[in-house]
């Protein structure tokens, strides 16, 4: 185990209500976190200018998960709309994603998805990553010096999304600028061009693959998410449109930053990257304290209060937007030991990493598996392998409750 040094005092001055939205929150989260637990474990918070309460502790960020006071759908809270200020139609489908539903919506979505992601299904695209990330090191190597993001850990999940809904290769062009659209484009100066601009696009060629794979059945999950059925209903056009943006969301990003918070998390341990090299058959452990230390994802989709709900003294009021905030609950002292520590044989490691509740992601088993080739066949072909900038160098992405780096430049070898 590798302890590191105790953190400086902090000489950031935190107050209520807390800039989700600012630089200084995602580059000093950590030091957030911290005060957040210990000082104020319900918080107002600001996302732009949406008022919001955060919920920091472990404890009571599994309670929320799983607290019927507290639903998605915005509708049931407020009587509103479903999202807090209007968007055009192609971005509003997002709103009605299975992860934006309660029951019993929720479980009529996640079990016609659920017939999908058969064991069967995972089994082929593991041969299919084994080959790819083989190939993508083979290109590599002969650069000696790549940003690791855009060689590896990238097309890695874009392959795999691009095969699970089967895009035809000369269809990707279209479907990839939908991909960067969806992850880079929700935020900042991009977020008008990517809602009035390359989402509608996305939508349209979303519908018109549908409308190919209707009349042309395939061997792959666009397929039989169009064909599944439980207790007699089928996805409509529009829930097919916004599973496959889920897909997109939840199938792409999470593991592209998983890859690459994974490798940089090992690199700056270098004790813990030894003892995995020695053995390999940590690699499932690793990563789920990867999850826990560094994990991507450090926060759920907003959930509104049906009632006035009082939490350590605070009181939330009904039809208030809540965030639990994951990244703190995984570094929660009363649950887990020296979580400032990263342990690749933590046991046990109930980290919420992929949630908690009905909500969990349901393709975190994807996810893992996608991570553990990755991360097993760069480590087994590259001994040496090593950052090629000064840690100080790598630039955090200002995007809400995610840890992503906007480049991961390594030496291969």
């Amino acid at each position: 185990m590798i302890v590191l040094p105790k953190p400086t005092q902090s000489k950031l001055k935190i107050k209520q209500p807390i800039n989700l939205s600012s630089k200084e929150f995602t580059d000093h989260k950590y030091e957030y976190y911290k005060w957040l637990r210990e000082e104020a474990p319900v918080c107002k918070a600001k996302l732009s200018v949406i008022d919001a309460y955060l919920i920091s502790r472990y404890d009571d960020c599994v309670s929320f998960l799983k607290d019927p006071r507290f639903v998605r759908n915005r509708t049931t809270a407020t009587g509103g709309s479903r999202l807090p200020f209007p968007l055009p139609k192609s971005v509003s489908l997002m709103s009605k994603s299975m992860i934006i539903e309660d029951e019993p919506d929720h479980r009529r979505l996640r079990s016609l998805v659920h017939q999908a992601f058969t064991r069967g299904q995972l089994a082929k695209l593991e041969d299919r990553i084994e080959g790819l990330t083989q190939d993508l090191l083979d290109k590599a190597h002969k650069q000696g010096t790549v940003d690791l993001k855009q060689a590896y850990a990238l097309p890695i999940p874009v392959t795999v999304i691009q095969e699970m809904i089967g895009v035809a290769n000369e269809d990707m062009p279209r479907f990839y600028n939908g991909l960067r659209a969806l992850s880079d484009g929700l935020s900042g100066w991009t977020l008008f061009r990517t809602l009035f601009w390359d989402m509608p696009r996305l939508s349209t060629f979303v519908r018109e693959l549908i409308e190919h794979k209707r009349s042309k059945p395939q061997d792959d999950i666009l397929t039989k998410l169009i064909q599944a059925e439980a207790e007699g209903e089928k996805l409509s056009e529009d829930e097919l449109v916004s599973m496959v943006f889920l897909l997109i969301i939840a199938g792409y990003e999470t593991t592209v930053y998983l890859i690459i918070n994974g490798v940089l998390t090992l690199l700056q341990h270098p004790q813990q990257l030894a003892r995995l090299r020695a053995e390999p058959k940590l690699i499932d452990s690793a990563i789920e304290e990867i999850l826990r230390y560094r994990g991507p994802v450090h926060g759920t989709k907003p959930a509104y209060a049906l009632e006035d709900v009082v939490l350590h003294g605070v009181r939330i009021p009904k039809g208030a937007m809540v965030l639990p905030v994951l990244g703190a609950a995984n570094h929660d002292s009363t649950v887990f030991d020296n979580p400032e520590v990263f342990d690749i044989t933590r046991a046990p490691n109930k980290h919420l990493g992929f949630g908690s509740g009905i909500h969990t992601c349901l393709g975190a088993p994807l996810a893992r598996m996608e991570t553990r080739i990755a991360i097993t066949n760069l480590l087994t072909r590259n001994p040496n392998l090593r950052l090629a900038v000064d840690p100080s160098q790598l630039e955090l992405m200002n995007v809400l409750l995610w840890h992503r780096y906007k480049s991961l430049p390594v030496v291969l070898g």
